[in-house]
């Protein structure tokens, strides 16, 4: 295959090449990759373009390269990070099926969501009880489910607030910023918008300080979400 373009395109079409390889396993962990000459020479590409390629794919803990050596796949699911989670998409491209990144995004989501909750019980103020009350009577009321989800966001933003972790603040951040892979636009998360009474309830027991309560129903409303997997 002949990669045509500016430097910058035909490094980043090797970069996504070589990484989709590497992520559904064609490129299996401590996998010699093959020499920049020779990939250089496959793929049609100048030697710069490869290097640049191979820079990125080491920047997120993909391989790594030794100075002299040879280039080696490196086990990305003990080394990787979220960031990889962010990358992956980023340039218009699904991550691999067979990978699951969005069933298990939605179920470290419905994890963090119920034990902030858990935590936003114990920890909140008085005012973020009482606008997360309020904010979940404003979301019941709404019609239109884009500005149920609107408000949905805000609630979920300020649950984290309250629970005073920063941990699950970043975690959500991640979430957010990797919204080009994992969506949560009324169509995707319409199970969890659609029900005023559990969201209510669940900032009900937010503001009365129970925990377990919180738990209980920020889990079950979140796991709605979570995409079927057939056996």
């Amino acid at each position: 295959m002949s990669l045509v373009g500016p430097v910058e395109t035909r490094s980043a079409e090797i970069h996504r090449a070589l990484r989709g390889a590497i992520l559904d396993g064609r490129y299996g962990a401590d996998d010699a990759l093959p020499s920049e000459r020779v990939l250089s020479e496959e793929l049609g590409a100048s030697r710069h373009a490869v290097r640049e390629a191979l820079k990125r794919l080491q920047q997120a803990g993909l391989i790594s390269i030794s100075q002299g050596g040879s280039t080696r796949v490196r086990d990305w699911r003990r080394h990787g990070g979220l960031d990889l989670m962010l990358a992956l998409g980023a340039e218009g491209e699904l991550p691999p099926e067979g990978l699951g990144l969005v069933r298990s995004l939605f179920e470290m989501r419905a994890s963090i969501g119920a034990d902030a909750a858990r935590l936003a019980a114990l920890r909140a103020d008085a005012a973020a009880r009482a606008e997360l009350e309020a904010r979940a009577a404003a979301l019941a009321a709404a019609d239109d489910p884009a500005a149920r989800t609107a408000i949905y966001d805000v609630l979920w933003d300020r649950i984290i607030d309250a629970a005073d972790n920063l941990a699950y603040r970043l975690a959500l951040n991640t979430l957010v910023a990797g919204q080009h892979v994992l969506s949560f636009d009324a169509a995707t998360v319409g199970a969890e918008i659609a029900d005023g009474p559990a969201i209510c309830a669940l900032a009900a027991k937010i503001a009365d300080a129970d925990p377990d309560g919180a738990f209980a129903v920020a889990s079950e409303l979140l796991r709605r979400s979570i995409p079927e997997t057939t056996p």
